[in-house]
């Protein structure tokens, strides 16, 4: 059972939760080395965990998963390449242009469509012709779950054939990635299916405190760990945190249906009160439009009765392990006495 915080119940995201007894418990007596050196058996062990579940020759572990997303980019692409992306993925908008700026890779956003996924004719529109006008198009990089949406086997498998027919390597931000598995009812491994290489984040729905694990060939790895050490993620006893992360691929993944759950029944109640719209979630998250001359009050109302939220007049709502069903009717509780 996650330890709860001063009674205040956070929806900003599924990153805000707390180890657990039993994680506190595997990351105090977690055996450590200087992982530089190869040397920390907990991080070994979290290492070869993970790429045996996720289906690859070798996984790193990264302090986050911005690192290892960029580490992906670095390893796949050269300086002048470039690599597409989705407008609204992650590695393009929301991780500081890291790739641009560390890597001198051009990103080439491409419009999402409704359910996430990036339509096969712009990916093949967007390869650029081999002519030395152009940055040199190597990588396709897609992200599941995308905003709480799930791209199905089918949507993955086309776009990371497609990829693969015109000479592109393909790469997966999947931070949420064990959400959608849960949501699809596959192993991760399956949802995984046709991609060169994947970050996994163990800090959001799973629970663990720190970190993030990139998985691909083992020839890919080795030159992540070179860009790793670069970047400054090498750590030394990193067995204490990688303990936490791998409680977390252990225990907690198939326990997300649970949050799945919760996410439904918080956004089924809300979408019966006046004056919001409520989408539908297929995950843990979903989102309430709410008129934005109420969202000051909203946000009072909440921080009185110790709910935290990212305010906005499209308001996100992420359930999580630390968010009790009863936290979740309480919650109902404060929006219903607001919006009447």
């Amino acid at each position: 059972m996650a330890e709860h915080h001063e009674n205040w119940l956070d929806l900003r995201s599924d990153t805000v939760t707390r180890p657990s007894a039993a994680m506190r418990a595997a990351m105090n007596a977690a055996e450590v080395g200087d992982d530089v050196y190869g040397d920390d058996p907990t991080v070994n062990r979290l290492q070869e965990y993970a790429a045996d579940l996720f289906g690859y020759e070798d996984a790193l572990f990264a302090p986050s998963g911005t690192q290892s997303n960029l580490l992906a980019l670095l390893v796949h692409c050269g300086r002048g390449d470039e690599y597409l992306v989705g407008q609204e993925a992650h590695t393009y908008k929301y991780e500081g242009g890291g790739a641009a700026v560390l890597g001198s890779i051009q990103p080439q956003p491409i419009i999402n469509q409704p359910d996430g996924s990036i339509a096969l004719d712009d990916i093949a529109a967007y390869i650029k012709p081999d002519d030395f006008h152009f940055a040199r198009t190597r990588l396709l990089a897609l992200e599941n779950t995308i905003g709480g949406r799930v791209l199905s086997l089918d949507t993955t498998g086309a776009a990371t054939k497609l990829a693969h027919d015109k000479g592109l390597a393909t790469h997966l931000d999947g931070a949420r990635l064990c959400n959608a598995a849960v949501k699809l009812g596959v192993s991760p491994r399956e949802a995984l299916a046709g991609f060169d290489s994947a970050s996994i984040c163990l800090s959001k729905g799973l629970g663990a405190p720190v970190g993030s694990i990139l998985c691909g060939t083992r020839p890919l790895i080795k030159e992540a760990r070179r860009w790793r050490k670069m970047l400054g993620g090498g750590m030394r006893q990193a067995g204490m945190i990688a303990a936490g992360g791998l409680y977390a691929l252990e225990h907690n993944i198939g326990r997300l249906a649970d949050d799945h759950a919760n996410a439904a029944y918080f956004a089924g109640e809300l979408a019966k009160m006046k004056n919001i719209k409520v989408s539908t979630p297929q995950t843990n998250i979903f989102y309430v439009d709410i008129p934005a001359f109420v969202c000051q009050g909203l946000n009072d109302v909440l921080q009185l009765t110790r709910i935290r939220v990212s305010m906005a007049p499209r308001l996100r709502i992420v359930t999580h392990m630390d968010a009790t069903r009863d936290d979740i009717d309480r919650a109902i509780t404060v929006f219903g006495d607001f919006f009447g």
